[in-house]
């Protein structure tokens, strides 16, 4: 009798003992603005409009690791936007982040949908971190950002090195952008950053599309200074994109300051040139208000957009030499 109480004992116990090898966050990010648009496109004038995203996109995610033992350990995140104007969800429903994969000495790797290499170098050297108005994910529009069908790799951090690499396969029936392979090389040391990556894309019979970028950072002190330049070179005539980005951010308590001037470029003859200014101020440390301003300035060749985290602002294709411009005020909560 005393065994089988002692065995319903154990065996009662054994849901504690797993729960508490499992760690599972839920996590996200609220924010939402008003903003002034203006396209700059004959017809269209100035509108006011509510925005989700301006600072950082709208978010709800859960992530989670167990203790496999011996310094393995398995991991998941899915990650899913929301438009915080609407209620609505993005059309894949965990269309930002989703993968599970293990970790340990070796490293990190991860199955599903997840970030690019180069992407990891364009969010490590924006001044605007990837937010605001005038922020480098304009060049998202033509360089990939995220990857579905993926198997990825990041290497623990070796003297401040940190190689990162992934294959996806373009399934093209479900993701026409083709089988992509890249990888990027990070260094950290203090307040310095190094950033560079590469992208080659199968995505026609002959010839593959290129991408590749590179990125700076420092912090001293209240001054940061971050910069970056990306390039899309799809395949065929007139189709190189370029995009630089240099920015300088200040903070003072619980005032930052952000200056960032950007320019995009297509082999065309298309420019356009972005001047951005963003104010935050922390109302506690994970409650922030903020504004922003962007002007972009387009030569008679190009119709480019200012773009923030889950926003963009851009003339109609036909209005060659429109000059966008957006403000915008907001809140942001995140958890």
């Amino acid at each position: 009798m005393k065994f089988k109480c002692l065995a319903a004992a154990l065996l009662s116990s054994l849901p504690l003992f797993a729960h508490a090898q499992t760690n599972v966050t839920i996590y996200g990010v609220m924010d939402a603005a008003i903003a002034v648009e203006n396209t700059d496109t004959p017809g269209e004038g100035h509108r006011t409009v509510i925005n989700s995203g301006n600072q950082s996109s709208s978010r709800i995610g859960f992530r989670g690791t167990e203790d496999l033992g011996n310094g393995l350990k398995a991991l998941f995140n899915i990650e899913a936007g929301v438009a915080l104007d609407t209620g609505a969800a993005d059309s894949s429903l965990f269309g930002r982040r989703a993968v599970v994969g293990l970790q340990g000495d070796f490293g990190t790797l991860t199955v599903g949908r997840e970030y690019s290499p180069i992407a990891a170098v364009a969010a490590a050297t924006d001044t605007l971190g990837q937010g605001m108005f005038g922020s480098n994910l304009s060049a998202f529009t033509r360089l990939t950002r995220r990857l579905a069908n993926s198997v990825n790799y990041k290497s623990n951090s070796l003297s401040g090195f940190t190689v990162n690499a992934a294959y996806s396969t373009g399934e093209k029936a479900v993701d026409p952008s083709g089988d992509l392979m890249g990888a990027s090389v990070e260094y950290k040391n203090g307040g310095l950053y190094l950033g560079a990556g590469y992208h080659q894309i199968e995505r026609l019979a002959t010839g593959d599309d290129k991408e590749w970028g590179a990125g700076a950072g420092y912090n001293f002190g209240a001054f940061e200074v971050k910069g970056n330049y990306l390039v899309a070179d799809q395949t065929g005539p007139n189709n190189e994109y370029k995009n630089a980005n240099i920015g300088v951010a200040y903070t003072t308590g619980p005032n930052k300051f952000f200056v960032n001037f950007q320019q995009q470029k297509i082999e065309t003859g298309a420019k356009g040139n972005t001047v951005s200014l963003a104010y935050t101020y922390n109302l506690s440390k994970r409650t922030n208000i903020y504004t922003t301003y962007a002007q972009l300035r387009n030569n008679g060749r190009a119709v480019f957009g200012i773009n923030s985290s889950s926003t963009n602002v851009t003339p109609a294709a036909t209005a060659l030499g429109a000059d966008p411009s957006v403000f915008s005020l907001g809140v942001r909560h995140s958890f």
